[in-house]
């Protein structure tokens, strides 16, 4: 039981370091004009700019919410709270969705499949 908490700081830690590669892909030119070219490569042709800024966006948001709340459970787990048990359980259950998830999302961003849905 005392290993628990330090499990989501690992977490955290983990999505730290998630949001920092990503911040230093975009401050770099070189990055962003990877992550541009990987955009046209994949088939996107229409205002690759904003599709890019509409993407990062979402990263940002996601790895810093995902940060936090793994930081709110270990202090909460720390301090023996009830609500950084909900907040841990909740953690648990997506990174169970997450797991289970994957070869479905693979699945699904194959080309293939995305052209049998129309999607380009």
């Amino acid at each position: 039981m005392r290993w628990l908490p330090f499990l989501f700081a690992a977490g955290a830690v983990f999505w730290l370091v998630q949001l920092t590669q990503a911040a230093a892909m975009v401050a770099a030119p070189v990055g962003r004009d990877r992550l541009e070219q990987t955009l046209v490569n994949a088939g996107i042709t229409h205002d690759v700019s904003a599709v890019l800024t509409a993407y990062l966006v979402l990263i940002f948001v996601f790895e810093a919410v995902a940060a936090g709340l793994h930081g709110t459970a270990f202090y909460g787990l720390r301090r023996r709270r009830p609500w950084g048990w909900i907040v841990a359980v909740l953690i648990a259950g997506a990174w169970s969705l997450v797991i289970v998830g994957i070869p479905v999302f693979v699945f699904l961003l194959q080309r293939k499949t995305r052209e049998a849905y129309g999607i380009l």
